[in-house]
């Protein structure tokens, strides 16, 4: 009897362990599915997934730079104005679950439409879940956006000849605008040449390269510096002669 009874608690011990366990664990596919729902209703402004999977006291990092606490990131979250509209698709999902803790890194495709056209964004986000209480909330988010190159325009190929010459950022250290009559093109030192794209008039960039290229000008309309503008601020070329 003794026995039987000692068998039986260990069962019930184990079953308890094994329950508790059950309740303590959660999936990569659990994980996407919630962080799928988070997004799905970013559209419409609904704040109830946020504020359900987000921790009170969560970090989170936007793809702008801003540092948001959960007050700030539900505040951000508004229903899209009338004639705009989108989704927000997560993939490419690695994840590392170890004990109280899991970290889910995927990519997101966003698109919008505004007023009948239409954007594309891609972004990259990690999070880091945590069970407390027992309850898995995100403590931590971060997103980075992929850069895109913007879309080419067209340039005035008769001032291309304004362009051409030798720029220098510091003696010994120069930069060589040149031309084929249809493209321009630059050459840091004795660089490779690589190919200035137009965006618009005086405006160029590289292929993925963040950043444009200007060109200033003197009032003959001759250019006197190129500008290669990066993040906001100007690193100026001068012109020789």
């Amino acid at each position: 009897m003794l026995r039987s009874m000692t068998v039986l608690f260990a069962i019930g011990i184990g079953l308890l362990i094994l329950t508790s366990c059950g309740r303590n664990e959660i999936t990569q596919e659990e994980l996407v599915r919630r962080t799928q729902e988070l997004f799905d209703s970013v559209a419409p402004g609904n704040q109830t997934p946020w504020k359900e999977y987000f921790a009170d006291d969560c970090m989170f990092f936007d793809e702008k730079g801003r540092n948001m606490n959960k007050s700030a990131l539900l505040a951000d979250l508004t229903p899209m104005p009338p004639g705009y509209s989108g989704s927000i698709k997560i993939g490419k999902v690695q994840s590392h679950i170890a004990g109280h803790v899991a970290i889910l890194s995927y990519d997101m495709d966003e698109k919008e439409t505004i007023f009948g056209q239409d954007m594309t964004a891609r972004y990259h986000e990690t999070d880091t879940w945590m069970r407390r209480n027992g309850q898995w909330q995100i403590v931590a988010g971060q997103v980075l956006r992929y850069y895109e190159d913007p879309a080419p325009g067209r340039a005035d190929t008769a001032k291309f000849a304004g362009y051409v010459g030798t720029y220098e950022l510091a003696p010994g250290n120069t930069l060589t605008i040149s031309t084929d009559g249809t493209m321009l093109y630059r050459q840091r030192g004795d660089g490779p040449k690589e190919t200035m794209i137009p965006e618009a008039t005086d405006i160029f960039f590289r292929k993925g390269v963040e950043g444009r290229l200007l060109f200033r000008h003197r009032e003959n309309g001759k250019a006197d510096a190129l500008i290669d503008r990066r993040n906001n601020e100007d690193v100026v070329w001068r012109r020789k002669g």
